[in-house]
């Protein structure tokens, strides 16, 4: 095991605000205590860490997670393992390149080291940038747990709210490998116009006047049977609604903050449709561990050729916390913020 500073360098929240700004400005930066791992446990040297939306609802207190406070953010990041518990699965990581991910109750990856479970950590190849591995553990996976359920279901087309987000952007791609159509819903008309340009056929916006015609016609088209929902409220009500008999609406997101609402029971009585919710976490636990190294080489090999990859729209040092989220939330469509200790 290598010598570890007694001391590192981290972003501290110490208490929830539902009022974002204030939630932010209230982040601190703290010199914190680098304890020991425990058997099972890897310390990571973290290099890139980003911000996603569930880092944004953790800040507001509005996340399934709620930290004793004070405590670090950051719920992903990529990095270097350089200190290890005494058991078989944690001495295997030591020294290798990781993507790491965790959402229990110790501090988070917003900081120069990070402590988790050997099982929260993906071993990455040489050849895939770090950058990318900082994304790596949560998107990729769920656009690959998403999309394994539309398989199952044996969709040949998909609905997506929230489409210019970057899950949406990952599932796309996965999705032209199977041969599956998608329609993409956007709340903004500059939205609408970038997934256009960029080839996508069936993009609507939700606030136009024309949406619900032109939405019912590409379901009767295209026959839709799976909606990914990253939004909630009345939305999840509404794809339930439009979709034909036998339908799935999985909801793996909750951008509007509100509970799902507009499900009429005569759909889940009689015409088999279903609302489901996904939790990455838990999916990733119910994997045989073979499976998971095979969808975790699938994906790998996806980022290094290039064919699936995370746009990164800003590079922050710790101590400018505060510049990078808040930048990230002033445009959560044009790619991720990355914290990097190291800067």
């Amino acid at each position: 095991m290598v010598s570890l500073p007694q001391l590192y360098r981290s972003v501290v929240i110490s208490s929830y605000n539902d009022n974002l700004l204030r939630a932010i400005l209230g982040l601190k930066i703290e010199d914190r205590p680098l304890l020991p791992p425990g058997h099972e446990e890897v310390v990571v040297h973290i290099e890139a860490a980003p911000c996603n939306p569930s880092d944004i609802a953790f800040l507001r207190g509005g996340y399934n997670i709620i930290k004793q406070l004070p405590a670090v953010p950051g719920f992903e990041g990529s990095g270097m393992v350089v200190a290890c518990g005494s058991s078989p699965g944690a001495k295997a990581l030591m020294g290798k390149r990781v993507s790491c991910f965790s959402q229990n109750l110790r501090d988070g990856t917003w900081a120069g080291y990070f402590i988790t479970h050997y099982r929260n950590c993906i071993e990455i190849r040489d050849e895939m940038d770090m950058e990318q591995a900082a994304c790596f553990a949560i998107n990729p996976f769920t656009a690959k747990g998403l999309m394994e359920h539309a398989l199952e279901k044996k969709s040949t087309a998909i609905v997506l709210n929230a489409a210019a987000g970057r899950v949406c952007d990952l599932i796309r791609v996965l999705a032209q490998r199977h041969g599956i159509s998608v329609i993409n819903l956007v709340r903004k008309s500059r939205n609408q116009r970038f997934l256009k340009d960029r080839g996508e056929s069936y993009v609507l916006d939700v606030n136009s006047n024309e949406f619900e015609t032109e939405f019912g016609k590409l379901i009767e088209l295209h026959h839709p049977t799976t909606a990914f929902d990253a939004v909630a409220g009345e939305m999840t009500g509404l794809l339930l609604t439009a979709l034909p008999p036998g339908s799935d609406v999985v909801v793996y997101g909750s951008l509007s903050g509100l509970p799902v609402t507009g499900i009429n029971p005569m759909d889940l009585i009689f015409n088999n449709k279903r609302a489901l919710g996904f939790n990455l976490s838990d999916w990733m636990a119910s994997l045989d561990p073979g499976v998971l190294r095979r969808y975790s080489e699938e994906l790998q090999e996806m980022v290094i050729s290039g064919e699936m990859q995370t746009v990164i729209s800003g590079r922050y040092p710790l101590d400018n916390v505060v510049g990078g989220i808040r930048a990230y939330i002033r445009d959560m469509s044009g790619g991720k913020v990355l914290l990097k200790p190291g800067m």
